[in-house]
């Protein structure tokens, strides 16, 4: 097992991304956003920049966290705009040597809902689409517990999975997610586990009229302590990448304080991670 992180939580510029990494020690990081947009999306010589500085600094991408198929890019929105970014995406994961791809399952319409079992079909059917375009480019498509039709419920992500059987479709299991859906949180990682590639470090508890309530790993309803003493009994060799949402959420922004106090909250964050990690292998 080795740990990433979703750096862009530590600040936006690439050099305080890179920072927090070497900071916490750690080799591999994820990476979402930078300054000009989304790391799949930007123009190809920002990217190359990008590419060039990480690799500078001795830092391995883990995964890309694509905006395929998320919460911003529901049933309404053209599917061709998916088809583009992992038609981008997959020569830059080859520059960068990362075989994983973060997506998600397309939230509902919000004009015209469809019925979950429509909703369903349609999402199946755009998916063996992107697996189709995966297994020609030799990459993986590490689909979240996250916004969309898979992620609702736990009876949907197995259904995904007996409906499409390909090695390029699999898993990143988000600890923190599954506070919010219904399931339970154990239910969803033993439905996850099978199929997982790869693994989101966030925690919290069920929102509330005040909205979601992210904590510190271990500290809230995602069993993040239970998860990771199974994945070291079960030999996961994977990644294990944080996201804390403590002070900075990407479709919301850093809170008040959140731009002062982000690269703080990160390090700490990570370096509890590890702390729990070294307590379940008894170190």
């Amino acid at each position: 097992m080795f740990y990433s992180g979703i750096a862009d939580e530590a600040g936006p510029p690439i050099a305080e991304q890179i920072r927090a990494q070497k900071t916490l020690g750690w080799k591999h990081i994820e990476m979402r956003m930078v300054p000009e947009g989304n790391f799949t999306e930007i123009p190809q010589e920002v990217f190359e920049k990008a590419l060039a500085e990480l690799t500078a600094a001795g830092l391995q991408i883990s995964s890309f966290g694509s905006p395929i198929a998320n919460w911003a890019r529901n049933m309404d929105q053209d599917f061709q705009q998916d088809i583009d970014s992992l038609k981008r995406a997959i020569p830059r994961m080859k520059k960068a040597n990362c075989d994983i791809i973060r997506i998600m399952s397309w939230p509902n319409s919000t004009t015209k809902p469809l019925s979950s079992d429509d909703w369903g079909v349609e999402v199946i059917r755009r998916l063996k689409v992107l697996v189709k375009m995966a297994e020609d480019g030799g990459v993986i498509l590490g689909m979240e517990n996250c916004s969309g039709w898979s992620g609702d419920y736990p009876e949907n992500m197995a259904r995904t999975f007996e409906l499409i059987k390909s090695p390029a479709l699999k898993i990143i299991y988000d600890t923190g997610n599954v506070v919010a859906h219904p399931g339970g949180a154990w239910h969803w990682y033993e439905t996850c586990k099978p199929h997982t590639v790869y693994v989101h470090i966030k925690d919290g508890k069920a929102p509330d009229a005040q909205g979601e309530h992210y904590t510190w790993p271990g500290e809230g309803n995602g069993m993040v302590r239970e998860v990771l003493a199974d994945l070291l009994a079960s030999g996961y060799a994977g990644g294990v990448s944080i996201e804390p949402h403590i002070t900075s959420q990407i479709h919301l922004g850093f809170k008040a304080d959140g731009v002062a106090s982000a690269f703080d909250t990160y390090v700490e964050y990570g370096r509890r991670l590890m702390k729990i990690v070294d307590e379940i292998k008894g170190r």
